[in-house]
C-alpha cells in the first residue's frame, strides 16, 4: 500500500494512476498545516488499517522513514544558501529521529539526489550549457532518472536494509566522490 500526499494536485494523480489503485491513496497535503497532516494519516489508517509513515503509526507497525534530501544538504552550492539549509535540516533531521525512533524498531534514512530530470527540472534541460557544465561533475556522465532514485527508496523500504538507519544516502552518479578538483 502506498499513501501520497503533494501539495499540488497534478503531479500526485499523475503519479497515483502510475500504481494499483486499490493500494493507493493520493491526498493532497500541505505538510506544513498539522491538521491536513493529521487528516491525511487518520485517513490512511481508516482506508487500509494501518500506516507505516508516521511516528506514532510507525511505532504500532515497525515501518520505516524515507525522507527525501539531496547533495545539496551534504554540502553547499554557490547562490543557493536557503535550499543547502532546508536539505542540511533533512539530513540532520533524518538523522535526530533515526536515533530517537530506532528503539521503537523503526529505521528511518534519506535519499540524497543530485540533479534528477523532473518536471521540477526542465528548465535545466532545457539549457544545454548548463547541463554540459553539470555532468562535468557527474563520473557517470548524465543526471539522475526519477527510476534511479526510487530504486534506491525502494531497497530502503525492502528488508534487505533491516539493519540501516540514519544514513543519508547519494544518489548522485558519484557527484560525492570528488574533493572538487578539476579533471
Amino acid at each position: 500500500m502506498v499513501v501520497m500526499a503533494d501539495r499540488a494536485r497534478g503531479p500526485l494523480e499523475a503519479a497515483a494512476r502510475a500504481l494499483p489503485p486499490e493500494r493507493t491513496h493520493a491526498q493532497v497535503t500541505d505538510v506544513s498545516d498539522e491538521a491536513q497532516v493529521t487528516a491525511l494519516v487518520a485517513e490512511a489508517v481508516r482506508r487500509f488499517g494501518r500506516l507505516d509513515a508516521a511516528a506514532p503509526e510507525l511505532k504500532k507497525t515497525r515501518g520505516c522513514i524515507i525522507n527525501t534530501a539531496s547533495v545539496s544538504g551534504l554540502g553547499g552550492d554557490w547562490g543557493m544558501s536557503a535550499y543547502n539549509a532546508a536539505k542540511g535540516g533533512v539530513v540532520n533531521f533524518t538523522r535526530a529521529a533515526a536515533l530517537d525512533l530506532a528503539s521503537h524498531g523503526v529505521r528511518v534514512n534519506s535519499v540524497c539526489p543530485s540533479l534528477t530530470m523532473t518536471g521540477m527540472t526542465a528548465d535545466v534541460k532545457d539549457n544545454p550549457a548548463w547541463v554540459a557544465r553539470f555532468m562535468e561533475r557527474v563520473p557517470l556522465g548524465r543526471a539522475a532518472e526519477p527510476e534511479d532514485i526510487a530504486g534506491v527508496a525502494a531497497f530502503l523500504a525492502s528488508d534487505d536494509a533491516r539493519y540501516v538507519t540514519g544514513v543519508n544516502l547519494p544518489v548522485d552518479g558519484g557527484v560525492t566522490a570528488s574533493s572538487g578538483q578539476p579533471r
